[in-house]
C-alpha cells in the first residue's frame, strides 16, 4: 500500500481509467456482437448501419487511448469485409 500522498492519488485515478475503459470496451464488444446479429440475419441494410457504428465507436476509443489505431483499424477492416461479402 502506498503511504505517500501522489502515489495514493496515482492509484484512485488509475482505478477510476481502468473502469472507464473497461465500459468503453464492453460496449464495443457489445456493438459488435449487435454487427454479427445483423450479418447472421443477412439484412444488409441493418449490417451496414451497426458498421457505421461500430465504426464510429472503434474511432473513439482510439482517440481516447484506449485501443491502439492498428487494432481498430483491423476490426474495422474485417467487419467492412463481413459487410462486403454479403452479396
Amino acid at each position: 500500500m502506498a503511504n505517500i500522498k501522489s502515489a495514493k492519488k496515482r492509484i484512485k485515478v488509475i482505478e477510476t481509467k481502468t473502469l472507464r475503459n473497461k465500459m468503453v470496451k464492453s460496449k464495443i464488444k457489445t456493438i459488435i456482437k449487435k454487427f454479427e446479429a445483423a450479418v447472421a440475419s443477412g439484412d444488409k441494410s441493418a449490417a451496414e448501419e451497426q458498421l457505421r457504428v461500430c465504426t464510429s465507436e472503434l474511432s473513439k476509443a482510439v482517440s481516447k487511448g484506449i485501443l491502439h489505431k492498428n487494432t481498430a483499424s483491423r476490426k474495422i477492416s474485417r467487419l467492412a469485409a463481413k459487410v462486403n461479402k454479403m452479396a
